[in-house]
Formats: structure tokens, sequence, C-alpha cells
């Protein structure tokens, strides 16, 4: 009989998390690997050991325990620890990232253990390639990296935003199947504005205000040029960045660089396939939408940007296209005569004066699409939704916020008499009519996209990821909801199905790939086994 597992034994073997299988270490392993006395005699099944962990689990008294308590498992059982989440993403997702990470986040510095990732400082400026071969692994697929400069609708918390990246990865795996190994979390920390972070005598960051910009692009070129010299096959995946440093930064790199911004391109990706979903409802061509953003900031400009690339491959002109989306922010409508517009919102700058209120751009411009990414929760009332009513028999609502959204799912039916269509930030219950029919509200979460998208990347192994190619993944999702759901009024597939839902994305992203000169992965004769081969187990190696 061989070992199970490579050079390690005992106590060292123990504490290694990615080896070890603790109490399902068998009689004869434990004997060859010197185990004896250092395990309780019974011997578990791996479904032993999950009974036992979701028992613990459910003796938590809040889902701030429970994340501790899952990431205590990381370090103690990898392989368990993935398997736990695999097995009931509906549930244990919301533990591990949003909601719960948003206190997670404010409380970084006080639950911190042991670091999961990397903390590159801005006084490492000129040895960044230095610092990151610190990092064990050689062959790293996937960076995430934040400054935490806008965390969750938190604002700036500096290194306390490092949960984030933590986070996202982690359900890179259990809901993408990436293997961990090739994912590293980053903190850029370069200082917070925030002053209470500054007074804590708990937090791990640094305690200086940001750099200026010209600073900030040194070193964050820098930093680019570094992880392509490190780790030349790697994706930096940009999570909760300030947005104006957001837009900057994917503006110049995605051309020129495998980076991708999820807050940006994975909302309008999976606002995208709601957004497809919902026409095939309506009945409607997508060519023929006239969609208004309430909010335009970088959420409401990566979604534009991407709904532009899908009219112009309808057959409308970049021209036509940007003139069927409109947008509102905190001072109005975004509109040519008014001066304080980023360069990136003047391309949907419309005619017309900015002193208008909601209600009144809606009877100006009779859109069919309402989409809400203002943060500001309540702000779609019942005048709102019965004005959208009058535009189109279906309209289709997204209030995008969290946690506070624009409307509720019980509000948007009862107001439109079933008639929205719907989907939001954050999940909602199902609702019933007075007619007896159950509507299924959907949740808009890039959960649905990044996880595919970071197999396929890592699978492939893409030159850059371009607009194109978050189109099709928009289109992959959506193709995955069934006529039973569409009765329903459901424009995303069940949650608890996301890894087939991430499996079958990263088919028809590899595969794109493959036909459109972006992978540097040789084309495989079969992609499903190609995809199944690069898969992370969820169960113990033999």
């Amino acid at each position: 009989m061989t070992p199970p597992t490579s050079f390690l034994s005992g106590m060292t073997l123990l504490n290694d998390p990615r080896q070890n299988r603790g109490t399902a270490f068998t009689t004869a392993e434990r004997r060859m690997l010197g185990l004896e006395g250092l395990l309780p005699s019974r011997v578990e099944t791996f479904f032993d050991q999950k009974k036992r962990i979701e028992h613990q689990i459910s003796e938590k008294q809040n889902d701030l325990e429970r994340y501790i308590y899952l990431q205590g498992l990381l370090e103690k059982n990898e392989t368990l620890f993935y398997s736990i989440l695999a097995s009931d993403p509906q549930r244990y997702v919301p533990i591990i990232y949003a909601p719960t990470l948003a206190t997670v986040c404010q409380q970084f510095s006080q639950i911190y253990r042991r670091p999961h990732g990397m903390y590159i400082t801005i006084e490492m400026k000129g040895r960044i390639a230095e610092v990151l071969r610190n990092w064990p692994e050689r062959d790293v697929r996937t960076i995430c990296v934040t400054t935490g400069g806008r965390i969750l609708g938190l604002g700036d918390i500096g290194a306390n935003g490092m949960g984030i990246p933590i986070g996202k990865l982690q359900i890179y795996t259990a809901c993408g199947a990436v293997p961990p190994e090739s994912l590293l979390p980053i903190q850029l920390d370069i200082g917070t504005t925030n002053a209470a972070l500054h007074e804590d005598p708990f937090y791990l960051g640094l305690r200086r205000m940001p750099p200026v910009m010209e600073e900030l692009d040194e070193f964050v070129e820098e930093f680019m040029n570094a992880v392509q010299e490190v780790f030349p096959s790697c994706c930096v995946h940009f999570e909760d960045w300030k947005g104006t440093d957001a837009l900057r930064y994917l503006a110049k790199y995605k051309d020129k660089s495998l980076c991708y911004n999820d807050d940006i391109q994975g909302t309008a990706a999976v606002t995208l396939a709601g957004i497809l979903t919902a026409l095939r409802i309506s009945r409607q061509p997508l060519q023929e939408q006239r969609i208004l953003f309430f909010g335009a900031g970088a959420s409401a400009l990566g979604c534009a940007d991407l709904l532009v690339s899908a009219f112009m491959n309808e057959g409308l002109s970049e021209e036509e296209a940007c003139s069927r989306l409109v947008m509102m922010d905190i001072d109005g409508l975004i509109c040519k005569s008014r001066t304080d517009l980023l360069e990136e919102q003047r391309r949907y700058a419309f005619d017309g004066s900015s002193e208008c209120s909601l209600i009144e751009v809606i009877r100006k411009i009779r859109p069919t699409i309402l989409i809400g990414v203002s943060t500001a929760g309540g702000t779609f009332t019942r005048q709102v939704i019965e004005e959208m009513c009058r535009n189109t028999e279906r309209p289709i609502v997204f209030p995008l916020s969290i946690p506070h959204a624009e409307c509720t799912a019980e509000e948007a039916y009862d107001w439109s008499k079933g008639r929205v269509l719907y989907a939001a930030g954050v999940q909602f219950p199902a609702y019933t009519t007075s007619e007896g029919q159950i509507l299924r509200p959907g949740q808009a979460n890039n959960f649905y996209i990044f996880p595919g998208l970071g197999l396929a990347v890592y699978a492939a192994r893409p030159r850059i990821i371009t607009n194109e190619l978050i189109i099709e993944s928009a289109r992959a999702l959506a193709d995955q909801t069934g006529e039973a759901e569409l009765e329903q009024g459901q424009l995303y597939p069940s949650q608890s199905m996301i890894g087939q839902v991430s499996f079958r994305i990263a088919e028809r992203l590899a595969s794109f790939m493959f036909n459109h000169d972006l992978a540097q992965e040789r084309t495989p004769e079969n992609i499903v086994e190609f995809i199944k081969k690069a898969s992370y187990s969820f169960e113990y190696s033999q």
C-alpha cells in the first residue's frame, strides 16, 4: 500500500491543511504515516466528518461565528472546508461572502488569526516582484486584489478589506471548482482615508493617507508588471476599488494584460444575463429596449458599456446603441450641459436639462428597463413602478443596490399587479399574486459569472479577457434558465445548482477562447473532459 500523501508524516501532516484528512486516515495509513496515537481511535468516513462539521456549524449563534469557525476549518482541512461549501452553496455562500462579509470586514483586524493571502504595501514600491516571490505557490492563475477603497457599501476600510479577496476566491473554488492552490488574495495597502482606523489600536494596516493619483498609478503599474514577471499565466481580478480608480485601471490594462474587474464586468454580465432571460419571457428583441440607469458610477458604466456592445452585436451602430441608454445620478440626468461629468459618462450624456426627477425622466424617455445602482434604498416608489408599466406590458426592473434595494420584490410585484420582471442585488422570498400565481424574484449575483469565468481562465489560459467573452458568459448563464423557471418569472437558475451552472459557463467560455484565438493552451479534442480535468476535486485524493 502506498501513502495517500507525499513527504509529510506525523504532526507535520496533520498541520498541513491541503493533505490532512484528520479522522478519515485509515488504521493502515495511521501506522504508515506516523499518526498512531495522534488521533482519536475511531476512523470516520468523509461523510461522517461532514455531518460532524455541519452539526458544529449549526450550534453557532450567528453567521459571524460560523464564518470564523469555517476559516478555522480551512486552516486544518482544506478538502473538508470546500466540500462543505460546495454541498450547499445557497446556505454557505452568504456566510463566507455577502452579506456576512460586511461584518467580517468591519471587524477584520479584531478577528484576524493568520494570513490567507499577501499584503503588498505602498512602502514596498520598487520591490514588489521580490515580495511576490515569497508566496509559496509558483503557478498562480488568479490574483484577486483590492485596495479596500470601496467595500460593500462600507466605504474606505483600508487593509480590513482583505476579507473581500479571500472570500471571493473561496467562491471561485466552492462554486467553480477552481483549484485553490492557483488562487492568491492580495491587499494593496495604500493607507486609508478612514480616520477612525488610524486611531484603532487593533487596525493592521498602514496608518497614513492614500497617495496622490500619480504615485498610486506608478505603484499599480509596478504591481501589474511584477505579477506578469512572477506569475506569467496569472489573471488579475480587480475587486472593490474606488470607482474612479476601478474605471481608470480597467481601461488602462484590459487590452494589454490578462485582467478583469468583477464590480464592473461581472455586474454587467449578470445584469445582461437577467435582461436576456426577461426578454425570453416578454418575447421582445434586445435592440428595441430603452434602458434607464438610476446611478451613474462604475457599476452603471460597466453595465452600459457591455450593453452597448450587445446592442451592436444585434446590428445597431455605436451611436444608436448609446442613445438607448440614459443615466441619472444624485445631481440629476447625465446630460451634455453638465460640466461635472467623468469622461466615461460623456458617452451617455443626454440632450436636455439635468434638473429632472426620476418620474420626469421615466415619462420623458419611456424606458422599458430600469436598473438601480444608486445605493439609495426605497427610491423606486409605487409611482415609479406604475409609470414603468405605462411604457411596456412587462417592464424589467433591477434594483441592484446592496444592502438596501431601490424597491423590494413584494413592492414591485404588488404595484405592477405581477407584471414586472424583477431581479435584485439581494435575495427576496417568493411572492404569491392575488390570483395564486407564484413569482420567484431573481438575485443578480456576480457569483453566477466569475466562478465559471475563473475556471475557464484557469484551464485555457487566455491572453486577455474581451468584451465579447463577457457577453458570451452572460448568454451562457441566460441559456440555463428553463421553461419552468420562466413561467414563475425566475430570471436565473437556482443557486443550489451553481456548481453545474459554473461548469457549463466554463465549457462555453473555454470553447469561445479556443475558437477566437484567445487561449494559450492547445485546443482539446473534448472540451467537457478538458474542463473536468482542470476542476478541483471535493474529495480526498486516492
